[in-house]
């Protein structure tokens, strides 16, 4: 196996790990580092999807308990059946969009400068959010109604647009709908679960063909990378957000999506331009 390869691998699987469920955009990161890295061909999209499921299994490790107690709970107890059916609702307007204009989105939008520009407007809306008073209506994800998911799901479709951050839209809609910074943070993560094991296996199924056995360490050493580095940053965050807020994402989105704009208008760096 080709070493420098398996560096690449690396690094993106750390890249995915630690902005999958941050408010930075995973898809964003993976597109610009696909390009700094040459690896964005459809070999590299493919790998992209591999090693989110790493992320996935270390968000659903961290929160085995409650995924435990509502799946065991589901034939008798309202709350774990409110619970999954909150998910369920919040899953469908990006399940339905996704289906819909995934295609056209992917072929049009997936570039750095759309990518960046989505880093700016996304930083300066978690800054808006931040500076608006913040009066909590629901402090626990298991108080949340029905209306409060289909709203938040309808949040998380915005993250179709590359750079949008699907944890940041469904965080930060959390916020303006009144929830404690844990309780959008806790609800964007388990909303996650059900969203990228869909995508993967959707994507998986469409792009089989590109499967390899000659791929496998480097799927590996990404899906490790993946899954170490998400669940350390899923951690991290959760400890960040008891004493601070979300401001500082928001001045790294703007910082990032600026260098990204910059360099790509002056030629400093070749950027996919769609």
């Amino acid at each position: 196996m080709d070493l420098l390869l398996l560096l690449k691998a690396l690094i993106l699987g750390v890249v995915e790990g630690v902005t999958e469920f941050l408010p930075v955009s995973s898809t964003g990161h993976l597109i610009l580092a696909g390009d700094l890295l040459d690896f964005n061909d459809e070999r590299g999209k493919l790998f992209e999807i591999v090693i989110q499921s790493g992320a996935i299994l270390a968000l659903c490790w961290e929160y085995r308990s409650k995924i435990l107690q509502v799946l065991l709970g589901l034939p008798s107890e309202r709350g774990a059946q409110r619970f999954a059916l909150n998910l369920l609702v919040a899953f469908l307007p990006l399940a339905v969009i996704g289906l819909s204009f995934g295609k056209a989105i992917k072929a049009s939008l997936f570039n750095a400068p759309v990518v960046a520009t989505a880093f700016i407007v996304g930083g300066l809306i978690i800054l808006w959010a931040e500076r608006r008073k913040h009066r909590i209506r629901v402090e626990s994800v298991d108080d949340l109604s029905l209306t409060d998911a289909f709203v938040l799901g309808c949040a998380q479709a915005l993250a179709l647009i590359p750079g949008t951050s699907r944890s940041g839209a469904t965080i930060i809609g959390g916020l303006f709908l009144g929830l404690s910074r844990r309780a959008a943070t806790e609800f964007s993560f388990f909303l996650a679960i059900p969203t990228l094991i869909a995508a993967t296996l959707y994507q998986l199924y469409k792009e089989r063909a590109l499967l390899s056995f000659d791929d496998l360490g480097m799927w590996v050493v990404g899906f490790a990378a993946a899954f170490v580095s998400a669940f350390w940053a899923v951690r991290g965050l959760l400890r960040y957000i008891s004493t601070h807020d979300f401001s500082i994402f928001a001045w790294y989105r703007i910082a990032f999506g600026v260098v990204v704009l910059a360099t790509w208008h002056s030629g400093l760096v070749s950027w996919s331009s769609g």
